[in-house]
């Protein structure tokens, strides 16, 4: 019999061998089968590991990248943070600076009545009569409170100009805003009237605002 013939015997029989395998008494299977089996089984239990090893590699990886990333741009953040932590400190001290030096100029109670004697004073200085400068009713705000100014003198253009300028150089914040102007009666010399609102602002205190919060419930207390 030659080789080529006794492979081809060979594969028969082993053909006729894996058919005629009974599946539910694998102990009965020919020594070369289960032998054969038990390598196919073993190949297949590294394969299925060796991919799941690697699958789990590569998801840590991924998950390792990710953190790696996070820090970097915590690291980044706190960079730039800890880089520019001068100038913000000097941005703060410029803030506080402009803020106080707003305040300065929002007159406190006591000061008010020196305020009107200021606007009445720069009336006088630009020629003009004060016929009235009375102080309206005071708006409360959260931060401050908006005192409304009322005037009403008489002269002419030129010295209004200069009473508005004047007002505007005082060192205390007033602004301007709502006027009339009329002619007074049949006056030859072309005398004229002012009617101007005005406004003033007073900071309101961190006591000042509890104590008008907390007055409202003592009057219902009582």
């Amino acid at each position: 019999m030659s080789g080529a013939d006794k492979k081809k015997f060979d594969a028969q029989e082993l053909m006729e061998a894996l058919s005629n395998l009974d599946f539910e008494n694998i102990g009965g299977w020919p020594a070369p089968i289960k032998a054969g089996a038990a390598v196919l089984v073993f190949v297949a239990v590294l394969a299925l590991g060796y991919f799941f090893s690697i699958t789990d590699k590569y998801a840590q990886q991924d998950r390792f990248q990710r953190i790696e990333t996070d820090l970097m741009q915590q690291y980044e953040r706190k960079a730039f943070t800890a880089q520019n932590l001068e100038q913000y400190k000097k941005q703060m001290v410029d803030m506080e600076e402009m803020f106080g030096s707003l305040l300065s100029q929002l007159p406190r109670d006591t000061e008010v009545p020196g305020l009107l004697e200021d606007i009445t004073h720069t009336g006088l200085g630009s020629g003009l009569e004060i016929e009235k400068i009375a102080l309206g009713q005071v708006v409360e705000r959260e931060f401050y409170a908006e005192l409304p100014i009322e005037m009403t003198v008489r002269g002419d253009f030129h010295g209004f100009g200069s009473l508005v300028s004047g007002v505007a150089a005082l060192p205390r914040i007033v602004t301007l805003g709502d006027f009339s102007i009329k002619p007074v009666g049949q006056s030859t010399n072309r005398l004229l009237e002012l009617v101007i609102s005005a406004k003033t602002y007073r900071y309101a205190s961190a006591p000042a605002r509890a104590e008008s919060e907390a007055t409202p419930a003592r009057r219902r207390g009582r």
